[in-house]
């Protein structure tokens, strides 16, 4: 198993050691082998040695699908008008977002990833509110595959395509029936699915511990009989965020700003008051990632700097093999 650190690299978070080897010695004296690298937006990721990201998050838009079916009506219901999707999402159609992923999938390569991360989900800001799901789940997982397969048909990538399940409409890891169709949809050879273990446990409001999490997590993947052996890598953190779902889910807030953008921000903090990444404390967590026993496990925590980061490793380390030191 290659250990983890979910790492967004750009200037700032680099900058917080004093060169990348630091960075490299840091994975290593809190036991994992490198990061599971995210683009920040600037050159920094060219600084990285080869060998340091062994996984790679490949960009995302939360909110997709409509673009991605060059839906005029609904981007100009959700945008107000089309200057401001198409600065949003840097273009006027599918190509655009095509070529995003595309540069992504190159900078994944110059760094000699071993495996990708592909968000399978579609989410406006104002179903993160309300709930209400305009696409459903085989909708988004039948775009997502044409959107994949349209990026690797033809291409011999190194590295392996990975599906992360969300709590969104599409991939979830809750219904056998559809992650078989998501799999079997992805023309790629070299695939599988990176099961984020918080996100799986937003799927149930009604987990009161961490203990619930783990037994959930356990009966979903004795729901996936043999297609749980699809699980290459694992995203490690924990979500127990029921309470605030049931108190501000449902409806829209009473003030929200007329400005996509102004209200893209504000609806941020309320998705990470429901998926919280914290760590995991209780040693239960153990027995899911014995009974997983993946490729690659990503420590994925929030964080606010390096302190912060490493001791979320640490805690959760400590959780699963009882122990900070390289297990």
């Amino acid at each position: 198993m290659n250990e983890l650190i979910s790492f967004p690299v750009y200037a700032e978070s680099v900058g917080e050691y004093q060169n990348v080897e630091e960075l490299k010695c840091s994975c290593a004296e809190l036991g994992c082998d490198g990061i599971e690298a995210i683009w920040g937006g600037d050159d920094t990721l060219r600084q990285l040695p080869e060998g340091l990201s062994v996984g790679y998050h490949l960009i995302f838009y939360p909110d997709w699908l409509d673009f991605w079916r060059a839906d005029e009506a609904a981007l100009l219901r959700k945008f107000g008008s089309r200057e401001s999707y198409v600065s949003f999402y840097g273009g006027t159609g599918p190509d655009a977002l095509m070529e995003q992923y595309r540069q992504d999938l190159a900078r994944a390569e110059r760094l000699h990833a071993r495996y990708v991360v592909f968000h399978v989900s579609d989410v406006s800001i104002e179903e993160g509110y309300t709930y209400r799901w305009v696409h459903g789940d085989t909708a988004v997982i039948d775009a997502a595959a044409e959107l994949i397969n349209a990026l690797t048909d033809g291409r011999d990538y190194p590295f392996a395509i990975l599906v992360e399940n969300q709590w969104w409409p599409g991939f979830t890891f809750t219904n056998p029936a559809l992650t078989e169709r998501l799999l079997d949809a992805i023309h790629a050879s070299d695939k599988g699915i990176l099961l984020d273990t918080g996100h799986l446990m937003n799927t149930n409001p009604a987990l009161g511990s961490q203990r619930d999490g783990a037994e959930y997590i356990l009966r979903m993947l004795d729901r996936h009989g043999s297609l749980a052996r699809c699980i290459r890598g694992v995203h490690l953190h924990q979500s127990l965020s029921g309470a605030y779902v049931r108190a501000h889910t449902g409806s829209l807030p009473e003030h929200l700003a007329a400005d996509y953008l102004t209200r893209f921000g504000e609806s941020y903090g309320h998705i990470l008051q429901i998926d919280r990444h914290e760590p995991w404390t209780d040693p239960c967590v153990g027995e899911v990632v014995e009974r997983i026993n993946p490729e690659f496990l990503a420590h994925e925590l929030s964080s606010r700097d390096r302190a912060a980061r490493e001791s979320a490793v640490r805690v959760q380390r400590r959780a699963l093999w009882g122990t900070e030191a390289r297990h």
